[in-house]
């Protein structure tokens, strides 16, 4: 496992992450299982929300915290965690955004679950239009202050709205967001017309999730053959399925699955290494939910993607920026 900065902050991560949104596992002890074996694989950087939990269900929000504070027990000093503040997370008028009120009382419940002092990456999940960025920013820094959070960060934002953040924070002295959390992949490019241009003027490092686009590069889904019987694709998202693969999307396949089979690779593991071939690229987070998954995302790391080779992913790919 490699092991690099975050951003220009000092904190070293492994390149490759564990996302805790379990969307396909249900079973709390395997998910802690899988963190375990994550760990002791390298992967030292585990990416968590207060709204997440197994099966990604609402009646679940928090109880990934909770599982991955069981699976600290003795390597909290390894392990670098994340945890993120904006979902909502019940009915109430507060029970959801960037205010100080539920920044404040979020940190609080999610110390708790994790059962730890101090969260090592506190990110606000989005953009919060009806807070001023100032009552966001000068919460973050008190945390920091207060020791509850080490670094702090944001996730889907736009390079502007991280822009006048930062901008923000330096004017008033406050703590600066280290890095950014936003969707990239090889169906998915958006990040590279701004957002790359802003992060390396910056010096933010960039975690980006969904690298195998929600588990279409993985090698489950095969170009010229229909979504397996019981996935995703099949159930909610059949028509976006077969529109795709008659179209770009289906091109990056077929692509992807030649190269993958000329290096001897898997399909995600190919997918991530072009991921992570790009230098503004910190960590790619995978959403692993089970042992084989996580087995196979970690082969995405260890080996450079030949330069023809990302030249030919990059020819057939070029266009896509929709999101995956």
């Amino acid at each position: 496992m490699e092991y690099v900065n975050f951003g220009s902050a000092g904190v070293k991560v492994s390149r490759l992450a564990l996302g805790l949104g379990f969307r396909g596992q249900a079973d709390e002890v395997e998910g802690q299982r899988v963190i375990e074996r994550a760990i002791d694989l390298g992967i030292n950087l585990i990416d968590c929300a207060n709204t997440y939990g197994p099966g990604d269900a609402r009646t679940h929000i928090g109880r990934s915290e909770v599982v991955l504070g069981k699976a600290l027990k003795g390597k909290r000093d390894d392990v670098v965690i994340t945890s993120k503040v904006f979902s909502r997370i019940g009915t109430g008028p507060n029970d959801q955004g960037l205010s100080r009120y539920h920044i404040m009382r979020e940190v609080e419940r999610s110390l708790n679950r994790l059962n730890i002092d101090c969260i090592d990456v506190y990110l606000v999940h989005n953009f919060d239009e009806s807070t001023p960025i100032e009552e966001t920013a000068r919460a973050l820094d008190d945390l920091v202050h207060q020791g509850k959070v080490r670094y702090i960060g944001c996730c889907n934002h736009s390079a502007w709205q991280a822009c006048k953040a930062l901008w923000i924070q330096h004017a008033l002295n406050l703590a600066p967001y280290m890095c950014m959390q936003n969707p990239y992949n090889l169906l998915h490019r958006a990040l590279e017309r701004e957002t790359f241009p802003f992060v390396r003027s910056e010096g933010l490092g960039v975690m980006v999730y969904s690298p195998l686009a929600v588990g279409l590069l993985s090698g489950f889904y095969k170009p010229d053959a229909p979504p397996p019987e019981g996935s995703l694709w099949a159930k909610r998202r059949m028509d976006q399925y077969e529109t795709m693969m008659a179209g770009a999307e289906g091109k990056v396949l077929t692509t992807l699955f030649d190269i993958a089979n000329e290096l001897d690779k898997t399909p995600g593991q190919v997918a991530l290494s072009w991921v992570l071939s790009h230098p503004e690229v910190t960590v790619a987070i995978t959403g692993g939910d089970t042992l084989e998954h996580l087995e196979d995302n970690i082969g995405g790391v260890g080996w450079v993607l030949d330069a023809a080779l990302r030249e030919k992913l990059d020819a057939v790919s070029v266009n896509l920026e929709s999101g995956r």
